[in-house]
C-alpha cells in the first residue's frame, strides 16, 4: 500500500548510473545520492522532515550503506576510487566537514560497499573485477584481497539476453547452478533493487523445494524508480501488521510503501519472530579468525513504572512515523481520502520499545491509555485491545424530502474560512447570500419546502458577511460581523421574516479592522466575544451596547476562539503558532499558552470532556490537516495527542456533543462527516462510522438535542447546506430493544437555550450552571430496567443437515447424536424448534421421501453404507491395534472396536446388549423421524464390527483351548 501522506517531496535525485543502491535507510535517517554528494533526511523534533546535503566525493557516488549497529554511520564509495565513512548528525544541524575514515583500495572505480551483518567495523568493497574486505579500525591494510568472498548478499538479480529481468536463488554450497528463478519484467533498466527481510520473507520468499522462489505479491508504482531500500525491522508498525516498509526514490520525491498482512489491528507474534539487535556479535578480527556468531535479539523492554497520580497526564512526544506508512483501516475520511488517522504504537516482544523516529505510521502521542491515536508502551506481555465505542455503528441518514428546504438560490460560497458558512437554532436558519448588500436569508425550519422564485425576505446587512451566529438564549436575535469591522445585531419578527430588514437593533463599533469570528457566551445572556484583524479579542455587553473587555497578546491572525463549557475561560488559536487560554475577568493577557498548529491556513478550537481538554483542528507546515488534543493547565508542554491527515484546502470544522462525547468533523466542500467519541483518557479517540453525502456540502450545523427522536435512538440531528438545499440529517445508533428508552445513550441534557445569569453578574465574578432535563418519554421504560431474557436454544438451519460433511465432522455428529438419542428419547427434533425455516421447504423434502417408496429408500440406504465404508478405509489402515486378526478386520471395515462401542453406547461385548442398542438406535435414526441414512449406516456398521469382534474372540478362545489340550496330551 502507498500513502501520499508521508511523501518526502521537493528533492532532486542524481542522474547516476551505477550497480549500487541509490538510497539507504537506517532507523533514524534516510540517505540518497545526488551525483557527487549525499543528501540525508530525517524527522526533526517537531515531526517534520528535514533535508541536508553532504558533499563527500570528487566524482559520482556509486553506492552507500548504513551500519546495522549505528544509525548515524554511513559508508560511501565513488568513481573517484575512495571509500569514506561519515558520522552523520540530525539534518537540523550542520553535517560534518570531513569523513571519519578515508580508504583508498586502489581498485579503480568502486561500485559497491556493504557492512558485514554480524561483525563490527567489517566493510566489503567491490570494484569491476575484484573485491576487498576492510577492517575499518585499521587504515593501513585490508583483511584480505580479491580471493576472499564477500559477505552474504541478497539473492542475485540480473537481466537476461532478451532484456527480461529475473531473480535467482543460489545455494552458497553449490554454485554450479541456481536452485530456481522467477522472471520479473522486461525493462531497459540496469538492475532490480532486492529488498530482503531477514526475519520475515516479504516480496519474494523461499518456499518448499518444488518452488525455490515464489512471488507473494507485488506493488505497481506510478512513477519511475531511481532506487529503493528497505527500512530496518525495528521501525515497523507491528500493531498494523506491517511486515516490510520500502522507500522508493524518484527524480523529485521519496515515496514510503508499506507491506501489511491483512489481519486484525493488534500484535501477531507469528508475523514477528525475534529480530537482530543493535549489538555486533563479534569484531572483524574474531570473524577473520574463523569464529561465527549471530546477532542476538534486543532485550525486552523494561516493565512500565508504577502508576502515579497526576493532575494532568504527562504529554508524550510525537514521532514522524506518520510520514512513512499507510494509515490504518477505518480512517477518518473526506471525499473517500484519509482525513485523520490514529494508531497505537506499543512495544512488541522481540522488538525494541519504539524510540525510533521511523517507528510507526501515523503514530500520535496521547496520554494515559493507548488510543487509536497514541504512542505508548504496552503494560502487559501482549498488546492491550483498543476499546470500542458504543457509538461505533452510528448511522447517518438524510431525512425525508418533505423536511428539506429547497430552491435556495444565490448562496454565498465565499464566506471566510473562520466562519461556519451559516448558522441555526431550534426554530430558524440564517444563510448568507451572494447578492449585493450582504443579504442574509432567514428561513423557518417549521416551514420546509420549495422557496419562492420571486421574493425572499432577507436581512440587509449592507456589507459582506464575515461571520454570524444566533443568540442561544433568544432565538430571534442574530449577530452579524461585517467586513467593515462592525457587528450588527438584528431581531427577527415572531413567525419569521415577511419583509426585508434594513436597520439593526444594535451596532457595535470598536474594532479597527475586519472581524474574524463572533461567539456568544454559553451561560451569560447578552455577552458576545469577537476577534479581528487588529489582533484583539473584545467582549461586548449587548445590554449596554458597550465594549467591556479587550484581550491582547496575539501576534498574528486569530483563526478561532471558543468558550469553555462553564464559561470561565476562553481559548484561541492563532496564526503565530500559539494556542492561548484567557480568563477574561482576571486578566486581559493569556493565563496560559503553548505551541499550536504549524500551518498558516486556518484552525478551529472546541472544548471537550467537561472542559478538561480542548481540540484544535488546523494544518501542519506541509498543509496536511491536523487534529490536536490539549490539556488545560499543561499547554506549555504541547498537544497531548496529534494526528495528521490528508492535504485539503478547507479547515476541519469540529462539532462536539457533550451528552454523548461525539465529535463530528467535516470541512467546506467535503462529502464525508467523520465521527469520533472523545474520552478523557487514553485512547481519547474512539473511531465510529462516518456519514457520506451525495454531493459536497457547503456547511454543517447541529440542532438542540430536544429535536432528536429518542424512540428511534437518534442521538444527534444536523443540517447540511448544499448549493440549493438545506437537508436535515439524523444520526442514529442501531439498537435491538427500541421499545425501551436507551438511558445509556441519553443522559440528562443541559438546557443551554436558557441563560443562568446576566452579563453584568458574570462580569462581577458570578458563575452559573445550566439546569438539566430528562429526554425519556413518560411512556417508555429505561433499557437498564428491562427484564433479562432467557437464552433461547438455537438450532442449525436445514441446509446444515443436508450439506456434505467430512469424515471428522460425521464422526463428531454421530457420537453426539448417539448420546443424545439414548439419554433423552423424548427431546424435540431440531426442525420442530427451528425458527425461520419455510414450511414449504420441509413439505418438499417429506413429499420426496414418500414418493420414492421403499425400494428407493433401500437403494439409498445401501449407497450410504458403501460410501461410509469407502470413506474410512484409508484412515483405518493407519491405526495400530492389538491382535493381527482384529487389526485386519479394522482395516477392512474401517472401524475400530472402541469406535463401534461408542456408537452403540455399550461397555461390555455381549450379543444381547449389542442387539438391544442396535434396535433402539436404528429406529431412532430413521429418516422419517428426523434421522438420516448416514447415521443408520453407522449403526449397522458398528453392529457388524462388534459381531465380527465377538466371532474373533470366540475363535481365539477355541484355539487357546485346543493348544491347552495338545499340551496336556
Amino acid at each position: 500500500e502507498l500513502s501520499f501522506k508521508g511523501w518526502i517531496c521537493n528533492i532532486r535525485a542524481g542522474n547516476v548510473q551505477s550497480l549500487g543502491n541509490h538510497i539507504k535507510a537506517s532507523s533514524e535517517l534516510v540517505a540518497f545520492n545526488i551525483d557527487q554528494a549525499v543528501t540525508s533526511v530525517s524527522p526533526a523534533a517537531d515531526g517534520k522532515w528535514t533535508i541536508s546535503q553532504l558533499p563527500c566525493h570528487g566524482d559520482l557516488v556509486t553506492d552507500l550503506d548504513f551500519s546495522p549497529f549505528d544509525d548515524a554511520l554511513l559508508a560511501t564509495c565513488s568513481a573517484d576510487e575512495t571509500v569514506k565513512l561519515w558520522r552523520l548528525c540530525s539534518p537540523e544541524k550542520e553535517q560534518p566537514g570531513g569523513p571519519e575514515l578515508n580508504l583508498s583500495p586502489g581498485l579503480g572505480r568502486l561500485e559497491l560497499v556493504l557492512f558485514h551483518p554480524t561483525s563490527s567495523g567489517l566493510l566489503a568493497v567491490g570494484a569491476a573485477q575484484s573485491a576487498l574486505l576492510w577492517d575499518t579500525s585499521r587504515q593501513d591494510a585490508p583483511l584480505a584481497g580479491t580471493s576472499t568472498p564477500p559477505p552474504p548478499a541478497p539473492p542475485p538479480t540480473h537481466a537476461t539476453h532478451h532484456r527480461g529481468r529475473e531473480v535467482r536463488l543460489w545455494d552458497s554450497r553449490k554454485l554450479g547452478s541456481a536452485l530456481g528463478s522467477v522472471s520479473v519484467s522486461d525493462s531497459s533498466g540496469l538492475s532490480i533493487f532486492p529488498c530482503q527481510d531477514l526475519c520475515e520473507p516479504s516480496c519474494l520468499c523461499p518456499p518448499p523445494p518444488l518452488h525455490p522462489v515464489s512471488p507473494v505479491s507485488h506493488f505497481l508504482a506510478t512513477t519511475p524508480t531511481r532506487g529503493a531500500c528497505a527500512v530496518p525491522k525495528m521501525a515497523m508498525d507491528t500493531l498494523s501488521c506491517e511486515v516490510m516498509r520500502v522507500f522508493q526514490l524518484t527524480d523529485s520525491c521519496i515515496m514510503p510503501i508499506s507491506y501489511q498482512v491483512p489481519r486484525k489491528v493488534e500484535f501477531h507474534a507469528d508475523l514477528y519472530p525475534d529480530t537482530a539487535g543493535r549489538t555486533p556479535a563479534q569484531s572483524a578480527q574474531e570473524w577473520w579468525k574463523g569464529e561465527n556468531a549471530q546477532v542476538h535479539p534486543p532485550p525486552p523492554p523494561p516493565p512500565p513504572p508504577p502508576p502515579h497520580t497526576h493532575t494532568h497526564p504527562a504529554p508524550l512526544r510525537l514521532t514522524s512515523a506518520s510520514h512513512t506508512t499507510v494509515p490504518p483501516p477505518h480512517p477518518m475520511c473526506v471525499n473517500n481520502e484519509p482525513l485523520v488517522s490514529s494508531k497505537v504504537d506499543k512495544a512488541a516482544p522481540g522488538l525494541s520499545a519504539s524510540s525510533s523516529t521511523l517507528s510507526s505510521a501515523s503514530s500520535s502521542a496521547a496520554p494515559s491509555r493507548s488510543p487509536s491515536s497514541s504512542s505508548g508502551l504496552s503494560t502487559g506481555p501482549g498488546p492491550r485491545p483498543s476499546p470500542n465505542s458504543k457509538f461505533r455503528h452510528i448511522q447517518g441518514s438524510v431525512r425525508h424530502r418533505d423536511a428539506h428546504i429547497t430552491n435556495l438560490k444565490a448562496l454565498n460560497l465565499t464566506t471566510p474560512g473562520e466562519s461556519d458558512g451559516f448558522c441555526t437554532n431550534a426554530q430558524r436558519v440564517a444563510v448568507p447570500l451572494s447578492t449585493p448588500g450582504g443579504q442574509i436569508a432567514v428561513l423557518e425550519l417549521s416551514k420546509p419546502g420549495k422557496l419562492s422564485d420571486t421574493f425572499l425576505p432577507t436581512v440587509q446587512n449592507t456589507v459582506n458577511v464575515a461571520d454570524l451566529c444566533w443568540d442561544p438564549f433568544n432565538p430571534r436575535r442574530l449577530a452579524v460581523a461585517g467586513e467593515d469591522a462592525k457587528i450588527r445585531v438584528w431581531t427577527v419578527p415572531e413567525g419569521g421574516l415577511t419583509e426585508t430588514l434594513t436597520e439593526p437593533d444594535l451596532l457595535l463599533q470598536g474594532h479597527t479592522e475586519k472581524i474574524y469570528s463572533i461567539r456568544f457566551h454559553p451561560l451569560a445572556s447578552g455577552l458576545l466575544v469577537s476577534s479581528s484583524y487588529d489582533l484583539t479579542v473584545r467582549l461586548w455587553d449587548l445590554g449596554t451596547g458597550q465594549e467591556v473587555k479587550v484581550l491582547s497578546g496575539h501576534q498574528d491572525q486569530i483563526f478561532g476562539l471558543g468558550w469553555s463549557p462553564d464559561g470561565k475561560l476562553l481559548a484561541t488559536v492563532c496564526k503565530d503558532g500559539k494556542v492561548r487560554v484567557y480568563d477574561p475577568r482576571k486578566s486581559t493577557a493569556p493565563v496560559e499558552e503553548g505551541p499550536g498548529p504549524g500551518g498558516h491556513r486556518g484552525a478551529r478550537v472546541v472544548w471537550v470532556c467537561k472542559g478538561e481538554y480542548f481540540l484544535v483542528s488546523g494544518f501542519d507546515s506541509n498543509s496536511q490537516r491536523e487534529l490536536s488534543l490539549y490539556s488545560v493547565g499543561a499547554l506549555a508542554s504541547g498537544p497531548l495527542a496529534t494526528t495528521e491527515g490528508d492535504v485539503s484546502p478547507s479547515t476541519l470544522i469540529p462539532f462536539y456533543d457533550p451528552d454523548t462525547s461525539l465529535l463530528f468533523l467535516t470541512g467546506k466542500g467535503d462529502t464525508r462527516v467523520c465521527i469520533y467519541e472523545i474520552v478523557p483518557e487514553q485512547p481519547y479517540f474512539l473511531e465510529c462510522s462516518s456519514f457520506s453525502s451525495q454531493e459536497p456540502h457547503k456547511g454543517l450545523t447541529f440542532l438542540p438535542k430536544t429535536v432528536c427522536d429518542v424512540r428511534e435512538v437518534e442521538v444527534a440531528r444536523g443540517l447540511i447546506l448544499t448549493k440549493t438545499t438545506i437537508e436535515p440529517v439524523a444520526f442514529k445508533v442501531p439498537r435491538v430493544k427500541k421499545e425501551y428508552f436507551q438511558d445509556d445513550l441519553f443522559p440528562e441534557t443541559a438546557v443551554w437555550w436558557e441563560s443562568s445569569l446576566s452579563s453584568s453578574d458574570w462580569l462581577a465574578g458570578s458563575n452559573g450552571k445550566h439546569r438539566t432535563i430528562k429526554l425519556r418519554p413518560s411512556d417508555m421504560a429505561p433499557v437498564s430496567e428491562a427484564p433479562k431474557e432467557v437464552p433461547v436454544k438455537k438450532y442449525m438451519p436445514s441446509s446444515y443437515y443436508l450439506e456434505e460433511k467430512t469424515d471428522e465432522q460425521k464422526k463428531d455428529e454421530l457420537l453426539s447424536a448417539m448420546v443424545a438419542k439414548l439419554g433423552n428419547m423424548d427431546d424435540p427434533l431440531p426442525q420442530d424448534g427451528f425458527e425461520g425455516v419455510d414450511e414449504d421447504e420441509w413439505a418438499r423434502y417429506l413429499a420426496q421421501i414418500v414418493v420414492m417408496g421403499a425400494q428407493v429408500v433401500g437403494r439409498a440406504f445401501a449407497r450410504a453404507l458403501r460410501q461410509e465404508y469407502a470413506a474410512s478405509q484409508a484412515a483405518a489402515q493407519a491405526r495400530g491395534r492389538s491382535g493381527q486378526q482384529s487389526a485386519a478386520t479394522t482395516s477392512i471395515t474401517g472401524m475400530t472396536v472402541q469406535e463401534a462401542q461408542q456408537i452403540l453406547n455399550i461397555s461390555t461385548l455381549t450379543p444381547e446388549e449389542i442387539q438391544k442398542n442396535y434396535d433402539e438406535l436404528f429406529k431412532a435414526n430413521d429418516k422419517s423421524v428426523g434421522g438420516s441414512f448416514y447415521l443408520q449406516s453407522k449403526v449397522v456398521r458398528a453392529k457388524e464390527r462388534l459381531e465380527e469382534e465377538l466371532s474373533l474372540q470366540e475363535e481365539d478362545q477355541q484355539k487357546k483351548r485346543q493348544r491347552q489340550q495338545n499340551s496336556e496330551t
